[in-house]
């Protein structure tokens, strides 16, 4: 139930004469038959003496108390265990951070500080009892789990409450709101009236929270939820969406056309429940440019602005650039679904035609289609060969929302063999898969700067249309022509 190195640095905190417990999540997904990724411990030793014991340990923040201490596991893997002094936090600023931390000896008063019920139990460690401990009801029976708020009730009830009075939690820390969604997304939780009722009250705390944990507690929303749009309703209904990604509420209500059942946001719910993990947040926000373009029956252009509205999104949100670039991708080009090819400049078919196409004949214009260029070109847009089988399982997830889709497998499974195709023919992803390289064409006469970018690029063009021109011979005697012919000013 619990490693036995965690045993041994109770174990050492006790013999030096302070107290330790196990608190938070890691005690809380304990009890609810589930192997805690870390386990968080609380002592009463001041962060100065947890050191003094452990030599080797490092204070990580010396404000909340937080000392990092590394152990070998049973099987000799290095493990970094938090331990934090018992504190008091008062004065909130920024709805988020304590202006005044003091440390305590008494456990009750660390607990009472605590976001919710399910989160303010602990267990006391260092002792023969709590290494004897076998099962979990050994735990919810015995005398050191310490239970002040009835925590256990709720986690078996599945009822998040806050610790006494929801809007002073929530006042004290913006970040709680969310973090309760996801705790109830995830956990299959459901919020206590009056501490749901308290989230509205006090959006403006919310609205000060860092974009950065922000995002962190949405994205462990996103990818840890069994149904992710749990939690998205629970934001939609308190108020939260509206203030972190208000874009996604635009298609609340926004009915679609006769091929659909479900409105925009509806359907982007359903279509992040079934992606995989890695493609959540790109099934979230495939759409979402589609209320903006919203002509009759139709949403034209939705996948290009809907790969606008998802850069903003990500960067307001913090998002790394690389995970910025990898979802607008998808989102761009995920209504690559078109019967003859996806180069923009030769689809002649819209949305609405598509549809209206047999399937037999559909089927054989898309396996007509897909030449070897286009796919290239399809590989190099979405930004490699793991990104479009990405696109692939986006196009399954959006077809799989909509039960009134004329979605045939058999076109996905055509891609995929065109795919694989392509792959053993050769590896082209980009510019540095060219033959030559840039100094190559600087030996051409051509200065360094964006010129040399610019052949490289339409070298790359040429190449996608006939693999056969990638050798050094044929791309020196293609930058050459294109130099003359387009007259680059140096």
């Amino acid at each position: 139930m619990i490693p036995n190195y965690i045993h041994d640095i109770a174990d050492k905190i006790v013999k030096a004469g302070f107290e330790v417990y196990m608190v938070g999540g890691s005690l809380r997904n304990l009890l609810m038959g589930q192997k805690p990724k870390d386990f968080d411990l609380t002592t009463s030793a001041l962060p100065e003496e947890i050191q003094h014991i452990f030599p080797e340990s490092i204070m990580t923040n010396a404000k909340f108390g937080t000392v990092t201490i590394l152990a070998h596991n049973e099987f000799g893997e290095l493990q970094s265990v938090e331990i934090t002094t018992y504190r008091e936090e008062k004065e909130y600023i920024k709805g988020r951070w304590p202006a005044i931390v003091e440390f305590t000896r008494n456990i009750y008063d660390d607990l009472q500080r605590r976001d919710y019920t399910v989160n303010a139990i602990a267990f006391k460690l260092g002792n023969p009892e709590s290494r004897s401990i076998k099962n979990i009801e050994n735990i919810k029976n015995s005398k050191l789990l310490l239970d002040l708020f009835g925590g256990l009730a709720d986690i078996e009830r599945k009822v998040l409450r806050s610790v006494g009075d929801p809007v002073e939690r929530f006042t004290e820390d913006g970040l709680r709101p969310l973090r309760g969604c996801r705790i109830a997304s995830v956990y299959g939780f459901e919020f206590d009236n009056a501490t749901f009722n308290a989230i509205p009250q006090t959006l403006n705390v919310a609205a000060q929270i860092s974009m950065e944990r922000v995002r962190n507690e949405f994205m462990r929303m996103i990818k840890e939820s069994p149904k992710p749009s749990v939690g998205i309703e629970l934001m939609r209904k308190s108020g939260l969406l509206q203030l972190y990604i208000p874009e996604l509420l635009e298609g609340y209500g926004m009915e679609q056309n006769r091929y659909h059942i479900y409105d925009v946001y509806e359907h982007s719910l359903r279509a992040l429940d079934i992606a995989p993990v890695e493609i959540r947040l790109a099934a979230l926000f495939h759409d979402i440019g589609k209320p903006r373009c919203k002509n009759g029956e139709h949403f034209y252009g939705h996948d290009k602005v809907g790969a606008e509205m998802t850069r903003k999104i990500m960067e307001r949100l913090k998002f790394p650039k690389q995970e910025i670039d990898e979802t607008v991708n998808l989102v761009r080009w995920h209504m690559f679904y078109v019967p003859k090819t996806i180069v923009e400049e030769e689809a002649k078919i819209n949305e609405d035609v598509a549809y209206r196409i047999q399937t037999q004949e559909r089927n054989a214009l898309f396996k007509l289609g897909w030449s070897d260029k286009a796919i290239r070109r399809l590989i190099l847009r979405v930004g490699g060969h793991e990104q479009i089988d990405k696109l692939i399982k986006l196009r399954i997830a959006d077809a799989l929302a909509n039960p009134k889709s004329s979605f045939d497998p058999t076109d996905i499974e055509l891609l995929a063999q065109r795919v694989a195709e392509i792959r053993e023919q050769d590896s082209l992803m980009s510019i540095t898969d060219l033959k030559i390289k840039g100094d190559d064409i600087i030996e051409l006469g051509i200065k360094p700067g964006p010129s040399i970018k610019k052949v490289l690029e339409y070298l790359l063009e040429r190449v996608i249309d006939d693999i056969q021109l990638n050798n050094r011979e044929s791309l020196l005697q293609l930058a050459k022509e294109y130099i003359q012919n387009m007259k680059i000013n140096n």
